[in-house]
């Protein structure tokens, strides 16, 4: 019987690194997030865990989930656990004695916290990986503080090479953070099948309104001036500019919930605003045919969260240098730019975000290899400015024209044909 380490502590006097109901959502948000039919191995997984919770909540119908335990002895306890769910959940998911019996997995969840030594943690992903089907996923967790131990390093190596992708939850004791690790590159159609992914890190207000992280940062550094100014200063009001200006600049960056269309054929507004342009062109940085742009400004009062217009693969980023004219004018082509290129069933598609006279600076958080969901979110630019999205013209029809306000994530701005 093959068994490697697979615990959460990182030596005999330490306790173990426990995940909360917030980290174990996110520890399955890759299985939620795909439609399926698809199947799931849990490894390490304790009955009445949060994380086998998480896991058996992302269930559809046609999934099919394996469940291996924390050590020797541990599968009656997971097959007891796992009948109690009901018939819909026993129906589903198999608990096997040893991992020498799984099966390879579109994903693979390992339920406990790495850590330990570098050697321990390449010898689990190294185990772990053989596990993981063509293109699949590898979620695992390390404590978000660094390891003396080197596991931490170790899973942040591999995320270099492979990543696709990693999430901060700071609302766990420890605070953690979760890698998704992709071993082997998957194909582009996979990306149609997924639902846009939980980004926890992104403040949830009301039930269809987040602040975005960068938001809550330039929120609590006003507010942090604020406290600052009060006490050099007790007696000047001085101290109220910071504070009341808190709350607008944090409205900058709010993250609402967007019902994408479910339309095939459709493809969405990489973010709210204006529209600029439609026209053809040519643009040789993405190939020799002929795009369709689409170009949408974004003022100080829109919502500057940047979403994908289509569901498809990220195969290149890249920022070019150039000035910061007014988002609006001609001038802004030579601006300073991001380009995020995606391969889709219908070619290859450009996703531009564009400083402006304000805005100066860009965050893309989409690293090459990963799949994006249509109308998921992918970075944002700070205080506004524009974003170009450029599809084959051949195989796509504007929706939209100059002077119409579009929703990221939302207005059809062009269809398929």
């Amino acid at each position: 019987m093959t068994q490697f380490p697979v615990g959460g502590t990182s030596g005999a006097s330490r306790r173990p690194i426990q995940i909360g109901d917030r980290a174990a959502r996110v520890l399955a948000s890759e299985l939620a997030r795909h439609g399926g039919p698809k199947t799931g191995l849990v490894v390490g997984a304790a009955a009445g865990s949060a994380a086998l919770a998480a896991v058996i909540d992302a269930l559809l119908p046609d999934d099919r989930l394996t469940v291996v335990g924390t050590g020797p002895g541990t599968a009656a306890a997971l097959r007891e656990h796992v009948e109690r769910q009901g018939r819909w959940v026993a129906d589903r998911t198999r608990v096997i004695d040893s991992i020498d019996a799984a099966e390879p997995a579109d994903v693979v969840i390992h339920a406990e916290a790495l850590s330990g030594s570098a050697e321990d943690a390449r010898e689990v992903l190294g185990g772990l990986a053989k596990l993981v089907a063509d293109g699949g996923v590898l979620t695992v967790v390390v404590a978000a503080t660094r390891l003396p131990s080197g596991a931490a390093d170790e899973v942040e190596r591999q995320a270099a090479l492979y990543g696709v992708g990693s999430d901060l939850v700071l609302r766990n004791v420890p605070p953690v953070r979760i890698h998704r690790l992709r071993h082997t590159p998957a194909h582009h159609s996979a990306a149609e099948k997924l639902l846009p992914a939980l980004r926890p890190s992104s403040v949830p207000l009301t039930r269809g309104m987040n602040i975005d992280s960068n938001g809550v940062a330039a929120a609590g550094i006003a507010l942090g001036l604020a406290a600052l100014a009060k006490a050099a200063r007790p007696k000047s009001k001085l101290w109220l500019v910071p504070a009341l200006a808190a709350a607008p600049v944090a409205a900058f960056f709010r993250d609402p919930q967007r019902d994408v269309p479910e339309d095939a054929k459709a493809i969405v507004a990489a973010s709210d605003g204006k529209v600029l342009g439609v026209e053809r062109m040519h643009d040789k940085r993405f190939g020799d045919m002929e795009f369709l742009r689409i170009a949408v400004f974004l003022s100080v009062l829109d919502v500057h969260v940047n979403r994908a217009p289509v569901a498809g693969k990220v195969v290149d980023y890249f920022v070019e240098d150039g000035g910061f004219a007014a988002a609006m004018k001609p001038e802004a082509e030579h601006n300073v730019a991001a380009y995020t290129l995606l391969d889709t069933a219908h070619g290859p598609v450009a996703v531009v975000q564009r400083t402006g006279l304000i805005a100066r600076r860009i965050v893309q958080r989409a690293p090459i290899g990963s799949l994006l969901a249509k109308g998921e979110r992918f970075g944002l630019i700070r205080f506004g400015s524009r974003t170009d999205v450029y599809v084959p013209a051949d195989k796509a029809d504007p929706e939209v024209a100059p002077g119409d306000r579009v929703v990221g994530g939302q207005t059809v701005i062009a269809s398929w044909k």
